[in-house]
């Protein structure tokens, strides 16, 4: 879906004011229009929140999605597989590409207990929006050095710029 102002009032709703109803229907969202990455996957793995902001906000909305989606298709979820490492500012205040880049560049790894599990295997990572790609590719980088054969990214939304 585009992030847009259609889509960001229920997207911000779920992510910042507990309106977790909105989780399944993002979640067959996702189960229809990525169909073919969850036939491709042999796991579903959340983008992680750091512990104080998941603390603050009492759950992660991309583990919500991620469980959920789990249901539909039989994958399973492994929400602790990645580990971030410390607290980044809000990927929406940064003013650049580059400066998201900057501000996820290594804060994920994969957690030590968990890397056979991934070894090989193909990860479907689930994030709520795209904006330039720096999260999902700082995660898919984490997951590729530990062993990850593959990694496919769902996200409830895509910022699309004019072109």
């Amino acid at each position: 879906m585009k992030y847009d102002d259609k889509s960001k009032g229920p997207i911000l709703a779920f992510k910042h004011a507990d309106r977790l109803e909105w989780a399944p229907v993002f979640a067959r969202w996702l189960a229809r229009s990525g169909n073919e990455f969850l036939a491709d996957s042999d796991m579903i793995v959340p983008v992680p929140l750091h512990p104080g902001r998941l603390w603050s906000r009492r759950y992660n909305q991309s583990a919500e999605v991620a469980r959920i989606l789990s249901r539909i298709s039989g994958k399973p979820v492994c929400p602790d597989i990645l580990d971030r490492l410390r607290r980044t500012q809000s990927q929406g205040e940064m003013p650049s590409a580059a400066a998201r880049r900057r501000n996820v560049e290594g804060a994920f790894r994969v957690a030590a207990r968990r890397r056979g599990t991934i070894q090989g295997k193909a990860v479907l990572l689930v994030d709520d929006v795209l904006t330039t790609g720096a999260t999902a590719n700082a995660c898919a980088r984490a997951l590729k050095r530990a062993g990850a054969a593959k990694v496919l990214v769902l996200a409830l939304a895509r910022v699309v710029r004019p072109s």
